[in-house]
């Protein structure tokens, strides 16, 4: 992304397809989920699973209250329920006349709520799951 992307002062700090912070490397790497793939790393040394929720941009885990914040005890994985749900997040945040409050009122809490149902039915087998149907989509 182009220098200064995340500003506070801008406040956005969700992407949306064919964001104009992205350089045209940047959209290449995105566009082919490329820029996920440092994050292997971070699998192998245990700070990561592949399966659990997506690390949360700044900020939004701070929003969780009561039984929600449950989440938190996950590893953020690569893949996962909600990511699957909302692979397309960036062109259905493009579609949206606002697409932060779209973000922040809709997607964000099914979010919470798809993971906290992750976390009751976790198990080796839907792990397994949910990395096939990402690889295979």
């Amino acid at each position: 992304m182009v220098s200064d992307a995340f500003n506070e002062e801008k406040g956005n700090y969700i992407t949306i397809a064919n964001d104009p912070r992205f350089t045209t490397l940047g959209l290449f790497l995105n566009r082919y989920k490329l820029n996920e793939l440092p994050q292997l790393w971070n699998v192998l040394k245990g700070q990561m699973s592949f399966v659990g929720p997506r690390p949360d941009v700044e900020g939004y885990a701070d929003r969780l209250t009561g039984d929600d914040r449950k989440i938190l005890s996950l590893k953020p994985g690569l893949t996962g329920p909600a990511t699957l749900k909302y692979r397309n997040e960036e062109e259905l945040l493009a579609q949206q006349a606002d697409p932060l409050t779209y973000n922040n009122e809709v997607i964000w809490p099914d979010k919470v709520k798809i993971n906290l149902k992750y976390l009751e039915e976790q198990s080796l087998l839907t792990d397994l799951k949910y990395i096939f149907r990402t690889i295979f989509h």
